[in-house]
C-alpha cells in the first residue's frame, strides 16, 4: 500500500471517528447536567389575585416566570418588550409555560394598553397579567428571595422563575470561571434584570431550558440528579 494510499485511509477513518467522539462525548454531559438550583420555597399562590381571562392564573403546576410592573405599566415597556421578545417567543410553545405580571388594581386598561404595545395584536395566550390590593403584591413579594425591595410604584425590573411546586429557581453560585478562579466570594442569582439584554440572553433563557429539561426527564423517569436548595447557601460560603 503507498503512501497516498495510507494518507486517503487515515483522513477518512478519522473524518468518521471524530463526529462518534464528539457525540460520545456529549453524551454525558446532555445525561448529568446541572439541575437549576432551588434558591427559595414556599413562594406564595396568587389565588387572591384577579384575572380578566376567564380562566383562573395559578402559579402551581406551571413553570412561570414572574414579574411586578407597578401602578404605571407603560413606563415598563422596555421591561416588558425584552420579556417578550428574548423570553415569551421562545418558549411560547411548551407545555405549562407561562409568563404572569403583578399589577396593582385599576391598572387593568394600562395593561391592556401595554399588551397591544408589545405584541403587535399578537394573541398572548401564555402572558397573563393579574391584579390585586398593594398590601397582597408586597405580601407575594416577600415570599420571593430578592436583593432589592419593590420601588414605591410596586414595580421592580427583576424577574423570577418559578417551577410547577412553587420553589423560586435560580442560581446559587453565579461566579462566573474567572471569578472562581480569583476565590471570588459567593454570590447568587435569585431573579433576572430584563433592562440586561445579556442577562436575560445568555443567563435566563438558559436556565429556564434547563429547568424544562429536568421536567421532561422527570416524566421519563430519566432525572437521577441531585438538586441544590437554598439551605446549601451556607455549605458554598463555608
Amino acid at each position: 500500500m503507498n503512501l497516498k494510499k495510507v494518507g486517503r485511509y487515515t483522513i477518512l477513518g478519522v473524518l468518521f471517528f471524530l463526529p462518534v467522539t464528539f457525540l460520545l462525548l456529549l453524551y454525558p454531559a446532555t445525561h448529568n447536567y446541572n439541575p437549576l438550583d432551588i434558591v427559595n420555597e414556599n413562594v406564595i399562590e396568587i389565588s387572591n389575585f384577579s384575572s380578566t381571562k376567564e380562566t383562573h392564573v395559578t402559579l402551581k403546576d406551571n413553570i412561570t416566570v414572574l414579574g411586578f410592573l407597578g401602578n404605571k405599566p407603560m413606563l415598563k415597556t422596555t421591561t416588558a418588550s425584552n420579556l417578550k421578545e428574548l423570553v415569551y417567543d421562545k418558549f411560547k410553545g411548551f407545555k405549562k409555560f407561562q409568563i404572569v405580571i403583578v399589577l396593582p388594581n385599576g391598572t387593568e386598561e394600562q395593561a391592556e394598553q401595554l399588551k397591544k404595545e408589545i405584541s403587535q395584536y399578537e394573541d398572548l395566550k401564555y402572558w397573563h397579567f393579574v391584579y390585586g390590593t398593594p398590601n397582597s403584591i408586597n405580601k407575594l413579594y416577600a415570599s420571593l428571595k430578592s436583593e432589592k425591595p419593590l420601588a414605591n410604584d410596586l414595580s421592580t425590573e427583576n424577574v423570577f422563575i418559578i417551577d410547577k411546586e412553587l420553589n423560586q429557581r435560580g442560581r446559587i453560585d453565579n461566579r462566573e470561571d474567572n471569578q472562581k478562579s480569583k476565590n471570588v466570594p459567593v454570590f447568587g442569582l435569585y431573579s433576572y434584570n430584563c433592562i440586561e439584554v445579556a442577562t436575560i440572553k445568555n443567563k435566563m433563557s438558559e436556565d429556564v431550558r434547563i429547568l424544562f429539561t429536568e421536567y421532561r426527564q422527570k416524566r421519563k423517569g430519566e432525572f437521577n440528579s441531585t438538586i441544590r436548595r437554598a439551605n446549601d447557601l451556607k455549605a458554598v460560603n463555608n
